[in-house]
């Protein structure tokens, strides 16, 4: 398998994954202003991983999230994001890497970008 779920061996992803990056998520989704050291804590933590493991470190935490407030596939107005919808929850994901002005890889050929387009594509995130 190819492209920004592609991660080197030995790449591992933090338990709970980027917990930097949890503030700006909830915060970004509920329409709340960033300060800036949230905003700064979460790319400094998102650029000591490889632009291949961006993605998956971004859908490792949403998922994590997900698990710990007991939400269940398809409900919205839950745990984590009271008040926004799983749609706009895995957007607002998929986007940090661009907020963060991050690359990431999309494919084999090492094409980059800075939307993570598989995270908001995902179905169980």
């Amino acid at each position: 398998m190819s492209g920004p779920w592609m991660c080197y061996p030995g790449q591992a992803f933090q338990v709970p994954a980027l917990p930097a990056c949890r503030p700006l998520l909830r915060l970004q989704c509920n329409g709340s202003q960033v300060p800036e050291a949230v905003l700064r804590d979460c790319c400094q933590q998102l650029a000591h991983i490889s632009e291949w493991c961006r993605c998956g470190a971004l859908y490792s935490m949403l998922d994590s999230m997900y698990k710990e407030h007991g939400a269940q596939e398809g409900q919205a107005g839950t745990g984590a994001f009271p008040r926004c919808r799983r749609e706009v929850v895995k957007l607002t994901a998929a986007s940090i890497t661009a907020v963060c002005r991050l690359p990431i890889v999309v494919d084999a050929s090492g094409d980059g970008a800075y939307v993570c387009k598989d995270v908001a594509a995902y179905p169980d995130a």
